[in-house]
């Protein structure tokens, strides 16, 4: 009997186990930064694969006075921060910044200033299409990441 009872906590504890190694619950979001609580950051848009891939390369400037300036090129994408909110359109859109997995905000151009960082911190830039879901290709999302040196 002890050892009935010894296997079912063994199986509980170890399908928990799993379940948490697998991610566990989604995290929780909040939305009070944003301005509206009506795009879904888990979302990805396939990308039209009639049209070629967008590149994204990063490159990092030490600022002068405080932290770095990140230089986000990408070529056959076109930020459109004029119509942010509406329908997705491919090949256009905008980029999410994260610093260590924290999202820092939208950018609308190929500069973005980010004064709080340290050597060995991530930085990830996502394309994003104006419903603010993520564009993905056939490997993944479309996003890059670099270390600050």
């Amino acid at each position: 009997m002890r050892s009935l009872v010894i296997f079912f906590i063994g199986l509980f504890f170890g399908a928990a186990g799993g379940f948490l190694a697998a991610g566990g619950l989604p995290p929780s979001h909040d939305h009070a930064g944003h301005g509206s609580t009506a795009h879904d950051h888990s979302a990805m848009t396939q990308w039209d694969s009639t049209l070629p891939l967008p590149t994204l390369t990063l490159a990092i400037v030490n600022d002068t006075m405080a932290g770095v300036n990140l230089h986000i090129a990408t070529t056959g994408y076109t930020m459109t921060p004029e119509v942010v909110g509406q329908a997705d359109i491919v090949g256009g859109g905008h980029a999410h910044v994260y610093v260590n997995g924290v999202k820092l905000g939208r950018v609308y151009s190929d500069w973005v200033h980010i004064p709080d960082v340290k050597s060995g911190d991530l930085i990830r830039v996502s394309l994003n299409g104006n419903s603010h879901a993520g564009w993905k290709g056939p490997y993944g999302p479309l996003a890059a990441e670099i270390t600050v040196p």
